[in-house]
């Protein structure tokens, strides 16, 4: 597999959910099994059956999250030297040349992604515009409803 860019933040927040799954979900999982067992006949067992699919669940996650961190390249922006120009974990303020409302992104990995927050996958069309670009640019971003422009007002390392 190849390099997975992440944000110190992201990194933390994976492992914090390894943490959880392995100290407490897989814990829960394994006493709710134990205790739909101790119900008898397995075969009509429903609780059994749901304490096993949650259990797959647990351990498909933990392993998914383990591969992703295995992968991670972790990227700290407060440490990039990019002479200001928009680059993988910038925080980028931006003005909609039409509306001219602003807006704060940061640019991070997909799996820490959360538009509600400001924070835009590398991936989206929205950060493929703006990385490369400097402060006073303007970045052409291809939308559902056609071409929207926004200028940088900011690039920041935080």
């Amino acid at each position: 597999m190849s390099k997975v860019p992440l944000t110190v933040a992201g990194a933390e927040k994976l492992r914090t959910e390894l943490y959880r799954l392995k100290t407490v979900e897989r814990p829960n999982v394994i006493a709710a099994i134990a205790e739909a067992r101790s119900h008898g006949d397995l075969s009509e067992n429903a609780e059994y059956d749901a304490a096993k699919e949650r259990q797959a669940f647990v351990e498909g996650r933990i392993q998914e999250v383990e591969g992703k961190l295995s992968n991670a390249q972790i990227i700290d922006p407060k440490l990039l030297d990019a002479d200001g120009r928009c680059v993988f974990g910038a925080t980028v303020d931006l003005e909609d040349q039409d509306s001219g409302a602003a807006a704060t992104y940061q640019i991070v990995g997909e799996d820490e992604a959360d538009i509600k927050s400001g924070k835009l996958s590398v991936a989206s069309p929205m950060a493929r515009a703006l990385i490369g670009k400097y402060a006073g640019d303007v970045a052409q971003v291809q939308a559902p409803g056609g071409i929207r422009e926004y200028e940088i007002i900011d690039v920041r390392y935080e």
